[in-house]
C-alpha cells in the first residue's frame, strides 16, 4: 500500500495553484504587518508631538524618542535567533506562532494605554513576541514545499505580497485613526489585528497535518557534518559532505559568543536606562586622550566588537580555503547591510518627522481633488483584489477550517468599514476662512528674511507687540456659520477647530502641565472656502515603500531571471547608489530650507514621494542577495551562527538608523537640513561604489556560486 506523505495530503486543497495553507500563512503574515507597521509609523511621531494640544503626544526630543526606538529596533532582529532556536527543539513553528502572536497582542494592549510603564513594557513584549513569530512562519512554508522546491519561490512570492499589503494597510488605516481621531485608537487597532490573525491561524489547524508540529525528540534527524578537510565540490559549486570530519563550536567559543551577545544586549538596553537616568554602561570606561575624548559607550562597543570579530574569524580560520573564502563574502555583504539600512531606516524616524514638520501636505483645488482620488484608488483597488483571494480561499476550505474563514471575513468587514470611514471623512472636510490677531516674530524669518507671523494665543502679553489679523484656514467636519466665534489651535501646519471636548482636555492638559503656554485662539469664521483642502496624515508617505514594492517587484524579478541579471555585488552596490539618490532628492529639495512656523519651514509633498521611489527601487536591488546567500556559502553547522550574524548586521544597521535619525533637528539647527540629507547620500553612494569595485575579488572568494 501507497503511503501518502503529509505534503502531499497538504497539496489537495488549492488556491492559485497553492495549497490553501499557503494563503492562511499569507492572512496570518498580513494582519501581524498590519500591527508591526502600524505601531511603528505612529511611533516617533507620538513621543514627539506636542503635549499640549488637540492630539497630544509626550513632546520628547527627537533624539530621545530615537534613543529608545534604536534600542526597539536592533532588539527585533535578534531576539528572532533565540527564538527560532525554541521554535527548532522546543515548541514547533505552529506553537510558535501563537505564543508570539498572544505577547504581541499583549504589548499592542498596553502600548494602547498611554503611560510610561506600559509603552516600555509594550516594546518589550513585541520585541519578545517578534522574537518566537518572525523566523517561524518561513519555516513553515519552508517544510511545506520540501518534497516540491520547484513551487518554493512562488509561494514565497505570495507570501511577501502579503507581508506588503499587512505592511501598507497597517501604516495607512492605524496612521489614518491614531491622528485623526486620537493615538490610543492607531495603537489599539494594530492589537486587535494582530489578535484577529492569531485565531484565523489557530483554527486553520486542520489544514496543516503534521507541518510545523512540536519536535519529536524520538525522531531521526539527519545532521549535516562540517569539515576543516579539503573540500570536494559537486557539480553545483557547493561543498560535498563526503569524507567530511566534525570542527563542532569549543567550549572558548561558547563563551565568547555568550560574552559578545551579553555586551550586544546591555549596549542595547543602555539606551532606555539612560533615558530615566541609569545608565547600564559604567562611565568609567570614558577614555580621555587630551582633547580627544571617547565616550563609555564606544569604548564598551568596541570592546564587545573585538571580541565578536575574534569569535568569527577563529571559527573561519579553521576551514580550508574555499569555505573559508565564501563565509568571508558572506561578511563583507554583512558589512554593506548595517551602511544600506542606517540609511533605508530613516522611514521609520527622520522621514517621519520630516513629514510632519517640514512637508507641505496640505493640497487645495485640483491638487486635492487628484489627491483623494489617487488615495481612493491606492485603499480599494489592492483590498478588492485581497478580498478576492479570501473568496477563492472561502470556496476551497469552508467546511474544512469554517472558525477561521469566519475571523477572516470578521477581519475584511473591519478594514472595509475602516477604508469606507477613512473616504467619507476625507470626502466631508469642509474648509472654512477664519480670521484670528497675530504677531511678527522677532527672531524667527524666512528664507526671504521676512519675520515669521505667529498667532497670539489666550493668556499671552501682547503688550510690546505689533499685533495684526491674519486670515487662515480651518478644515474641519463640523458644520460652522460665517461670523461665528470659534476656538482653535496651530498644529503641525495648519489651524485645528477646539470643540468643547478638545478645549476641556486642553485645559487639564495645562493644569498637569504649569510650565506650558496655551495653544487655543480666539477667532472668528468669515465664510466657507469654495475649494476644499485635504490634509495628507504624516503617516500616509510611509505607505509609498510598500505600494511601490508590489508595483515594482515582478518587474524587477524578471529583470533578475533575465540575462542582465548582475551579480550579487553590483546588485548591492546598484541598490545602495539609488537609494542615496532618494536622499540627494531631499537634500536638493530641502535647500534653503529654515525652521519655523513660516512658509520657507515646508517643502513640497513630491520630493518624499521621488525619495521614497528610489529607496524601493534601491530596495528591490538588494533584496534578492541577503539571506539567499548565507544558505548558499555557509557550511551546515555555521548557518545558524551566521545566520545570527547577518541579523546583527541588521540590528546594527536599525540601531545606527534610529540613533542618526534622532539628529536631524540638531543638525538642522547648526547646518542645514540639506546637509542631514547629504550624509545619507554620500555613506551609501560611497559603499556602493566600493562593493562594486571589490566585485572581482567577491566573485573569486564565492568561488562559483551564484
Amino acid at each position: 500500500m501507497q503511503v501518502q506523505s503529509n505534503s502531499d495530503k497538504f497539496f489537495q486543497s488549492k488556491v492559485l495553484g497553492h495549497p490553501a495553507g499557503l494563503f492562511v500563512l499569507f492572512f496570518t503574515e498580513m494582519w501581524e504587518r498590519f500591527s508591526f507597521y502600524g505601531m511603528r509609523v505612529l511611533l516617533i511621531n507620538f513621543l514627539t508631538m506636542a503635549i499640549i494640544g488637540t492630539n497630544p503626544g509626550w513632546e520628547w526630543d527627537i533624539g530621545v524618542a530615537s534613543t529608545l526606538f534604536a534600542t526597539y529596533a536592533g532588539l527585533l532582529y535578534l531576539t528572532p535567533i533565540l527564538g527560532g532556536i525554541i521554535a527548532d527543539k522546543f515548541l514547533g513553528y505552529r506553537m510558535s506562532v501563537a505564543v508570539g502572536a498572544i505577547v504581541m497582542t499583549l504589548g499592542h494592549a498596553c502600548m494602547a494605554l498611554d503611560t510610561e510603564i506600559t509603552l516600555y513594557l509594550g516594546l518589550a513584549l513585541l520585541v519578545i513576541g517578534t522574537g518566537f513569530f518572525k523566523p517561524t512562519i518561513t519555516s513553515i512554508i519552508s517544510e511545506m514545499y520540501k518534497d516540491l522546491p520547484q513551487k518554493k519561490d512562488g509561494a514565497y512570492t505570495i507570501f511577501y505580497m502579503g507581508v506588503n499589503a499587512g505592511a501598507f494597510f497597517g501604516m495607512m488605516l492605524c496612521g489614518y485613526l491614531a491622528e485623526k481621531v486620537g493615538w490610543s485608537w492607531g495603537f489599539g487597532l494594530a492589537g486587535v489585528f494582530m489578535l484577529l490573525g492569531l485565531i484565523q491561524f489557530w483554527f486553520a489547524k486542520p489544514l496543516f497535518g503534521t507541518i510545523g508540529d512540536k519536535p519529536d525528540k524520538n525522531k531521526p534527524v539527519a545532521h549535516v557534518v562540517e569539515t576543516s578537510a579539503p573540500e570536494k565540490l559537486d557539480q553545483t559549486g557547493n561543498v560535498s559532505q563526503e569524507n567530511t570530519r566534525r570542527n563542532p563550536f569549543t567550549p572558548l567559543d561558547s563563551v565568547l559568543s555568550a560574552i559578545s551577545a551579553l555586551f550586544g544586549l546591555t549596549f542595547l538596553l543602555d539606551g532606555p536606562f539612560r533615558i530615566n537616568d541609569v545608565p547600564l554602561i559604567p562611565e568609567f570606561l570614558t577614555l580621555n586622550f587630551g582633547e580627544t575624548i571617547i565616550p563609555a559607550k564606544v569604548t564598551f562597543i568596541l570592546v564587545g566588537l573585538f571580541i565578536f570579530l575574534f569569535l568569527v574569524f577563529s571559527r573561519i580560520s579553521r576551514y580550508e580555503r574555499i569555505t573559508r573564502n565564501r563565509m568571508i563574502a558572506v561578511i563583507i555583504f554583512a558589512c554593506f547591510t548595517i551602511f544600506f539600512w542606517m540609511s533605508f531606516e530613516q522611514g521609520a524616524s527622520s522621514l517621519v518627522y520630516f513629514a510632519r514638520d517640514y512637508t507641505d501636505r496640505f493640497l487645495e483645488g485640483g491638487a486635492a481633488t487628484a489627491f483623494l482620488i489617487i488615495d481612493l484608488l491606492l485603499t480599494f483597488v489592492p483590498l478588492i483584489i485581497i478580498t478576492w483571494v479570501l473568496v477563492r480561499l472561502w470556496i476551497e476550505t469552508r467546511k474544512e477550517i469554517l472558525m477561521s474563514n469566519v475571523t477572516l471575513i470578521f477581519c475584511f468587514i473591519l478594514i472595509w468599514g475602516l477604508g469606507i470611514w477613512k473616504t467619507n471623512h476625507d470626502l466631508g472636510t469642509k474648509s472654512y476662512e477664519v480670521t484670528y490677531t497675530g504677531y511678527k516674530s522677532d527672531t524667527e524669518v524666512n528664507e526671504d528674511g521676512s519675520p515669521v507671523f505667529l498667532p497670539v494665543t489666550e493668556g499671552m502679553n501682547t503688550e510690546g507687540l505689533l499685533t495684526t489679523t491674519r486670515t487662515g484656514t480651518l478644515p474641519v467636519n463640523e458644520e460652522l456659520k460665517p461670523g461665528q466665534d470659534v476656538l482653535v489651535a496651530s498644529e503641525t501646519g495648519t489651524l485645528r477647530l477646539v470643540d468643547a471636548e478638545k478645549e476641556k482636555m486642553i485645559r487639564e492638559q495645562l493644569a498637569d502641565n504649569p510650565g506650558k503656554a496655551s495653544t487655543i485662539i480666539n477667532a472668528q469664521v468669515v465664510n466657507i472656502k469654495e475649494q476644499a483642502v485635504v490634509e495628507i496624515t504624516t503617516s500616509w508617505f510611509s505607505i509609498l515603500n510598500s505600494f511601490f514594492i508590489i508595483a515594482f517587484a515582478s518587474i524587477f524579478s524578471k529583470i533578475w531571471e533575465s540575462k542582465y541579471n548582475p551579480s550579487a555585488a553590483v546588485k548591492y552596490g546598484l541598490g545602495l547608489i539609488i537609494m542615496a539618490i532618494g536622499f540627494g532628492v531631499l537634500a536638493y529639495g530641502s535647500n534653503g530650507l529654515v525652521q519655523g512656523s513660516g512658509d520657507a519651514s515646508r517643502v513640497s509633498l513630491m520630493w518624499l514621494v521621488f525619495a521614497y521611489l528610489f529607496h524601493t527601487i534601491g530596495e528591490l536591488c538588494i533584496s534578492p542577495v541577503g539571506l539567499s546567500y548565507v544558505s548558499k556559502l555557509v557550511p551546515g553547522r555555521m548557518i545558524a551562527f551566521m545566520f545570527g550574524m547577518w541579523y546583527l548586521a541588521i540590528a546594527i544597521g536599525n540601531y545606527s538608523a534610529a540613533s542618526l535619525g534622532g539628529m536631524i533637528e540638531e543638525i538642522q539647527s547648526e547646518y542645514s537640513m540639506s546637509v542631514f540629507f547629504l550624509i545619507f547620500t554620500i555613506i551609501p553612494a560611497g559603499a556602493g561604489l566600493i562593493i562594486i569595485l571589490l566585485n572581482p575579488m567577491i566573485k573569486k572568494l564565492m568561488h562559483g556560486v551564484r
